[in-house]
């Protein structure tokens, strides 16, 4: 048997490695730890427009998700305790007609969830000739959706931003019909 000493030091780079990976797995799961968070980009299949910003998604692994579009917040239509809001159901139905029963692409920021759970993404469509639909800005473009910054998923906030303000200035949308 060998008598020499080990090394100072020998054993922390294994328990250095043992402790990244772990902390590695522990930040890919939920804080109960029983499922993985999705990696992005995801593409998934839009099964119910909730309203203009929210959706609910089947993933391409059977998960089911409800999504909230990041940095843009339409008025409310089915917000227990609120009215439905000027321009909600306009807003709602362009979300629908953009996006359900469709395959998007699900991008996400800094933050994955919000305080409900729900997954926090940029929402493209996918388009034959064109770059693909960034579904959150044509919503702000059309002057459907007023912008929401929270950092720090705030990577889109500046577009989002300028996109809303030519929609005011164009008197598109909520801006063409609603008292702001």
């Amino acid at each position: 048997m060998n008598s020499r000493p080990l090394r100072r030091g020998a054993l922390r780079a294994p328990l250095f490695i043992a402790a990244v990976l772990i902390a590695l797995n522990f930040s890919r799961c939920g804080s109960s730890g029983d499922h993985a968070e999705p990696s992005g980009p995801l593409t998934a299949r839009v099964t119910h427009v909730v309203d203009g910003d929210t959706i609910d998604v089947t993933l391409a692994d059977g998960d089911e998700e409800t999504v909230r579009y990041i940095g843009i917040d339409t008025p409310e239509t089915v917000k227990p305790g609120t009215p439905v809001q000027c321009g909600g159901p306009e807003a709602h139905e362009a979300n629908d007609r953009l996006v359900y029963g469709r395959t998007v692409t699900l991008r996400f920021d800094a933050e994955r969830r919000d305080v409900y759970g729900r997954l926090l993404a940029y929402v493209y469509l996918p388009r034959r000739v064109a770059r693909p639909l960034f579904v959150n800005a044509e919503l702000a473009r059309r002057g459907l959706a007023r912008t929401l910054t929270i950092p720090p998923n705030d990577s889109f906030a500046p577009l989002f931003a300028r996109l809303a303000d030519r929609a005011g200035v164009r008197g598109r949308g909520l801006w063409g019909s609603c008292p702001l």
